[in-house]
C-alpha cells in the first residue's frame, strides 16, 4: 500500500451570470411588447379621476399588510416558544390554535368575525352606547384581526421549527456562561432561530400582502376595492385588473428586496 495522501482540488466558485444573457433578452423583450400593446390598444382615460383613490387604496393595504405582520409576529414568538418549552396545556393550546386557524379559510374567519361578532355586538345597548362602538361598528378591526391572527399562527409554526432547531450545545454554553433565561434566548435562541425562519418569514410576508384584498368583501377599502369600483364605474375589464397586478407585482419585489437586504446585513457563520 503505498503512503501517498490524494490532495483535492480547491472548490473553484463559477463565475457569475451575466445580466444580459439570452434568455434574459428574450423575456425583456416580450415585456417590453406586452407594456406597448396595453398601453397603446387599451384604455387608460380613466386613470387621471381615479389616482387619488388608487394612492389611498395602495397606503391603505400597506398599512394593513405591515400592521398586521409586525402585530402577528410578536404573537408568534410566545405561541412558537411555548410549544417547544411548555407547560404542556400552555403547547397544547398554542398547537390548537394553529391547527384551527391553518385549518380553515382566512375568508370564513374574516367573514365570522365581522358578520357573526359584530352582529353579536350589535345586539347589546350597553356596547352601542359605549365609547368603543365607532371602533366596533368599523370593518377595518375586524379584517386586522381576522389577518393578524392569520399570520400569527403560520408564523407560530415557522418559529416553533426555527426554535426547536437550535443547536441545543450552543443553549448549555450559554448556561456554562451563567446567562439567565431571558439573557440567554435575548442573545442566542431568539437571533439564532430569527434568522434561520428570516427566508421562510420573506415568503409569509408574500403571501399576506396576497390575502389583503380579502378585506374588500367586508366593505375595508384597500386597492382591490378601488379597482372594483373602477370596473363598476367604466365597464372595463382587463385594463383595472391589469394595473392591480402591476401594483401587486411591484410590492412583492419590493418586500423580497427588503429581505434579501435583511437577509445579508445578518451574519451566516455557522447559522
Amino acid at each position: 500500500m503505498s503512503d501517498t495522501k490524494v490532495t483535492m482540488p480547491a472548490y473553484v466558485p463559477p463565475p457569475p451570470r451575466r445580466l444580459l444573457e439570452p434568455h434574459r433578452i428574450f423575456l425583456i423583450a416580450v415585456f417590453g411588447v406586452i407594456v406597448f400593446c396595453a398601453i397603446y390598444f387599451m384604455r387608460w382615460d380613466w386613470l387621471p379621476k381615479y389616482q387619488t383613490r388608487l394612492f389611498y387604496g395602495i397606503g391603505e393595504t400597506l398599512f394593513l399588510l405591515f400592521s398586521t405582520a409586525a402585530v402577528g409576529f410578536l404573537l408568534a414568538l410566545p405561541i412558537g416558544l411555548v410549544q417547544v418549552t411548555g407547560p404542556w396545556p400552555l403547547a397544547a393550546l398554542a398547537r390548537g390554535f394553529c391547527t384551527l386557524i391553518r385549518g380553515t379559510p382566512l375568508l370564513l374567519q374574516l367573514w365570522l368575525l365581522y358578520y357573526g361578532l359584530g352582529s353579536v355586538f350589535a345586539q347589546y345597548p350597553e356596547i352601542r352606547q359605549s365609547m368603543f362602538w365607532p371602533y366596533l361598528r368599523d370593518a377595518w378591526p375586524y379584517g386586522f384581526t381576522a389577518l393578524m391572527l392569520s399570520f400569527a399562527a403560520y408564523e407560530g409554526e415557522v418559529m416553533r421549527g426555527a426554535f426547536a432547531g437550535v443547536p441545543r450545545g450552543e443553549l448549555e454554553a450559554a448556561r456554562a456562561f451563567g446567562m439567565s433565561r431571558f439573557t440567554m434566548f435575548r442573545r442566542i435562541w431568539l437571533p439564532r432561530a430569527f434568522y434561520r425562519a428570516l427566508p421562510t418569514l420573506s415568503g409569509e410576508t408574500v403571501l399576506q400582502l396576497k390575502s389583503t384584498p380579502l378585506v374588500a368583501t367586508i366593505t375595508v377599502v384597500d386597492a382591490y376595492a378601488v379597482i372594483t369600483r373602477v370596473r363598476q364605474d367604466t365597464f372595463l375589464v382587463y385594463e383595472p385588473l391589469l394595473l392591480l397586478a402591476l401594483i401587486y407585482m411591484c410590492l412583492t419585489g419590493i418586500l423580497v428586496l427588503l429581505f434579501r437586504y435583511l437577509e445579508s446585513r445578518i451574519p451566516s457563520r455557522g447559522a
